[in-house]
């Protein structure tokens, strides 16, 4: 059902920003003053001096994010600005909060189109924070941004347009598989948009065994005989479309297995879906509108359809189902990078999630209400960035889902 344009004005409205800031230690007294501000900061500061990593322990930074945005690709607007992508961003950062209790801060910066610029500011900003999460920024730079402070800073730096769809279409498409029993080196797979979304989930389909991939931008098939090609998505084009395929998304769905769409609603026909293999696979994940209607699909011969919208009976595929127990795993044990090991392991763990006796066509992922979700990706993250050496605040397994499910939901149970 879509939403009612003046309720949500009016919540906006009275809200006046959906995050707050509030203190910590309350000041009473002169020495509670004197304890929270000058002299008392004067020694945790000192520490810091001595041994920069102290900062962790010695201030919020630990469990702090950026979240930055220039507003060049705001979720379901496109560009619309720094300003007008607020409301997003600042509700993305309730969610980091509300779902993984991560401490996000909106910075909507005024540099579009301009990749440098937001890598700069990100480095002279890291020392506040644990982590960055990049969001809604425009392709290529979004890559570009992602890449470069990757290898630049000691901090986890993640994007949820890019890295957070993959990992949710990675566990829905394991599901969906599993189903509709085939298996993921075996299929074909068609990715409908070739921007943050697409690119980055067929890179971490690649990671997870898939071999046969055709990526779409909007003017066709990326390979050779497609001139509108961005670099990133000509460096793509090298390991998709093994089967040399020309032309538009008709000529890709012709005999597929699977479609990801993550591009724009009503692009895809019934026509198209029909021409597909058996028990096939239709991800619509565009938003507001998917690229073809859920009931269509289903009558077009698409066995498993799953779309981007908290829908009843639409299979929603969003990305609040992993990125709050992602951010959440890495900060706990301090994690320095993301690997494509800590989001397979966050892909599987959201997975298998799923009840295996209330798997079905209508239902392959949980709840994004589900008190196991953020816990287990969270425990999942961490100890894979033990294991493979990331770790600067290495935990024993277990600790890290025990504190997430407390600082979460223990008030909840406490309140019952």
């Amino acid at each position: 059902m879509p939403l009612d344009r003046m309720r949500s004005l009016e919540l906006h409205r009275k809200a006046r920003g959906k995050i707050k800031i509030y203190p910590t230690v309350n000041i009473h007294s002169e020495e509670d003053l004197a304890l929270a501000y000058v002299p008392g900061s004067v020694a945790p500061a000192l520490a810091i001096q001595e041994n920069v990593e102290k900062s962790f322990e010695y201030t919020g930074k630990g469990n702090r994010v950026a979240v930055i945005s220039d507003g060049t690709a705001i979720l379901g607007l496109g560009d619309v600005g720094p300003e007008a992508g607020m409301p997003v961003i600042e509700g993305k950062c309730l969610l980091f909060k509300l779902f993984g209790d991560v401490n996000a801060i909106p910075l909507c910066v005024n540099s579009p189109r301009n990749a440098e610029d937001i890598i700069h500011l990100a480095m002279m900003l890291a020392p506040n924070f644990g982590g960055i999460n990049i969001e809604d920024i425009s392709s290529p730079n979004t890559f570009t941004v992602v890449r470069e402070l990757q290898n630049r800073l000691d901090i986890p730096v993640f994007c949820d347009d890019q890295q957070g769809t993959a990992v949710v279409v990675l566990s829905g498409l394991w599901n969906a598989l599993e189903i509709v029993a085939k298996r993921l080196s075996e299929i074909s797979i068609v990715i409908c948009g070739a921007g943050a979304a697409g690119i980055a989930t067929a890179e971490l389909l690649f990671t997870a065994g898939a071999k046969n991939i055709t990526v779409l931008n909007s003017t066709g098939i990326l390979g050779p005989e497609n001139p509108n090609m961005n670099h990133v998505q000509e460096e793509l084009s090298k390991k998709t479309n093994p089967e040399g395929r020309k032309g538009g998304i008709d000529a890709a769905l012709r005999g597929a297995d699977v479609l990801i769409g993550v591009s724009r609603g009503g692009v895809i026909s019934q026509e198209a879906v029909a021409s597909m293999n058996d028990r096939s696979i239709v991800f619509a994940l565009a938003l507001p509108e998917p690229e073809i209607d859920v009931e269509a699909a289903r009558a077009a011969g698409a066995a498993v359809v799953a779309t981007g919208l908290l829908r009843e009976n639409a299979n929603p595929m969003l990305n609040l189902h992993a990125f709050p127990g992602i951010m959440r795993g890495a900060l706990d044990v301090r994690a320095t990078t993301f690997t494509p090991g800590m989001f397979l392991a966050a892909a599987e763990t959201l997975a298998t999630a799923v009840d295996r006796r209330r798997l079905t066509p209508q239902h392959i992922l949980p709840s994004v209400f589900s008190d196991e979700v953020a816990p287990r990706i969270a425990e999942a993250v961490a100890q894979t960035a033990v294991r493979e050496g990331v770790a600067a605040n290495p935990l024993p397994a277990g600790t890290v889902y025990n504190e997430t499910w407390q600082r979460l939901f223990a008030h909840i149970m406490g309140a019952i």
